[in-house]
């Protein structure tokens, strides 16, 4: 049985634990909210449209990104809200739901994190150590596993660990798909996805 939900979601709660004692309610309304920085904004405001879809989670978002100027048509987004009240009322749907969770992350994806452009700027200015770390920390705000590998890849050149990265992440993903549904599976899933969140973080020279 696929459990590709299960690794983003992973993820997500290791990011929101990050924010969660500055930010009581993550949403656009909340004054402590507002006193993050923008990057880390859109990086809450992404995970609650991923975690809970919703009209006001996608309302929140579109109106982030307008108001900073971000081009992308959270329209195409409400498809997949459509699909996922379908969902609710259907039963043995959790292939389909893995597929349209899979969708969904596709599409948070091509909202781009600021780090990456950041990372860029840092290694036209011949950073090299803070071209690299700030790349890595947007990987670690990516959803998909094409992304992910995307990323990954295209550091290698410039930071060889990459290429190791890109390996564990392969052997990740295939324990996740080939897991079963029982609490110790994914707490073994959990623990995995933490050891390699840990090395992906740790900028090696």
């Amino acid at each position: 049985m696929s459990f590709t939900i299960i690794l983003p979601i992973i993820t997500a709660l290791i990011l929101l634990r990050i924010f969660w004692l500055r930010v009581k309610a993550a949403n656009a309304h909340n004054e402590n909210f507002k006193k993050l920085p923008s990057k880390d904004q859109l990086a809450v405001l992404k995970e609650c449209l991923l975690n809970n879809p919703s009209e006001s989670n996608l309302r929140n978002l579109g109106n982030f990104l307008k108001k900073n100027g971000l081009d992308q048509d959270v329209e195409s987004y409400r498809p997949f809200l459509k699909k996922q009240l379908e969902l609710r009322n259907k039963a043995n749907a959790l292939e389909e739901d893995n597929q349209l969770f899979e969708q969904e992350a596709d599409w948070l994806d091509q909202i781009t994190p600021p780090e990456f452009s950041e990372a860029d700027q840092e290694r036209q200015n011949g950073n090299k150590e803070a071209h690299i770390c700030l790349w890595l920390e947007g990987i670690n705000r990516l959803y998909s596993d094409k992304a992910i590998q995307e990323r990954l890849s295209s550091l290698i050149p410039h930071y060889p660990k990459a290429e190791l990265l890109a390996r564990q992440y392969t052997e990740l993903a295939e324990l996740r798909d080939n897991s079963a549904a029982d609490d110790a599976s994914l707490e073994k899933i959990r623990k995995a996805k933490d050891a390699w969140i840990q090395e992906l973080l740790n900028y090696e020279p």
